[in-house]
């Protein structure tokens, strides 16, 4: 993307070359083209744009090559975790298409401006109560159980079943539900069907991503009120966050044995928010916001690989903080499992 704008002066010779230049980056994301032997693919690629006859198209023939379709499937879906790279996907689409928050009609838009700025993920059915169904972990943090609502309105929806939250919130604001791709069909809201929701959502969510990247290839996505140049801007950067595949699925295996020593699961990537202002100030890697004992015990987070700044912020909130996974577990069973077999005696 840099060698295009240099090759033209620092800017898109047309919104059109933008918005394809935007179709190949997302779908270089999706399927992780620089993910092996990067040196090479780039070669390749600088090529495909290089004078005198480089061009767009001729990069992104290069993505159907290896691909064969940039089509997505509903089946591209069928992941779980925030690691997954249709997670940011996910929330993409949530920022560029009508989707609207449930409690007060408002468009997820990315002009949001202001406190409500902030999005929180939302397991559309709770994920207790998925649990107590018998539904297993990667079925519960399914992406196609994955919504994105400011944080008030995922307060008050909590962890109410969505035929009764669905109904409420569609009786208040119509469309409302149906924009965050929910199938409207009540019988999927229920939990016995929860596998077919899950179906039924993800054709919902890979008509959606095509019909954008479609827009995008074509250049017809409506051009947006100038903003300020975002060299004018304050950059704000959040310290923190999941570094690599490998540490996600450790974090994971880490978060899935603390659910078998019958404690409550931590939450990836959590956002650390200031008590005055509500703005984020941190990632992290995984952390339990209420304790592994709520009320009983402090908050307590794990921080692969993280500096000494985040360490002193997360200090400051009051956490107990982890930099890795066995010191963690000794803690959990020096300290909070030996803690309930000494209460069970009692």
């Amino acid at each position: 993307m840099a060698r295009y704008l240099d090759q033209n002066g620092g800017h898109f010779p047309s919104p059109k070359q933008r918005d394809q230049l935007l179709y190949w980056y997302i779908h270089v994301f999706l399927w992780g083209r620089y993910a092996g032997s990067t040196e090479s693919v780039l070669r390749q690629d600088l090529i495909a744009i290089s004078p005198p006859n480089g061009n767009l198209d001729s990069l992104i023939a290069l993505l159907r090559q290896n691909r064969g379709n940039l089509r997505i499937q509903p089946n591209d879906f069928k992941v779980w975790s925030m690691g997954s790279r249709f997670y940011p996907l996910l929330y993409m689409l949530t920022r560029v298409h009508n989707v609207r928050d449930w409690e007060d009609d408002l468009a997820l838009s990315k002009h949001l401006l202001g406190a409500l700025n902030k999005l929180e993920v939302h397991h559309i059915f709770p994920k207790a109560k998925l649990k107590k169904h018998g539904y297993g972990r990667a079925e519960i943090n399914a992406i196609a159980n994955f919504t994105f609502l400011t944080k008030d309105t995922n307060l008050k929806v909590s962890n109410r079943d969505p035929f009764e939250y669905f109904a409420a919130y569609e009786a208040k604001h119509p469309g409302t539900i149906a924009s965050h791709w929910i199938p409207m069909d009540q019988n999927l809201w229920k939990y016995e069907n929860y596998r077919d929701f899950l179906a039924a959502r993800r054709e919902l969510l890979a008509k959606a991503a095509n019909d954008f990247l479609d827009s995008l290839y074509s250049g017809t996505v409506p051009e947006s009120a100038s903003t300020a140049s975002i060299l004018d801007r304050q950059v704000v950067v959040i310290p923190g966050g999941i570094g690599s595949e490998a540490e996600d699925q450790a974090l994971q295996t880490c978060n899935t044995w603390v659910a078998e020593q019958g404690l409550p699961e931590g939450e990836l990537m959590y956002e650390l928010a200031d008590a005055e202002t509500g703005e984020a100030i941190a990632v992290l890697d995984l952390a339990w916001a209420n304790g592994l004992q709520e009320g009983l015990s402090q908050p307590v987070a794990l921080l692969i690989d993280e500096d000494s700044e985040l360490e002193r912020i997360v200090n400051q909130a009051g956490y107990r903080f982890f930099t890795d996974i066995d010191s963690f577990r000794e803690y959990v069973q020096r300290e909070i499992l030996a803690v309930q077999e000494e209460m069970a005696i009692v």
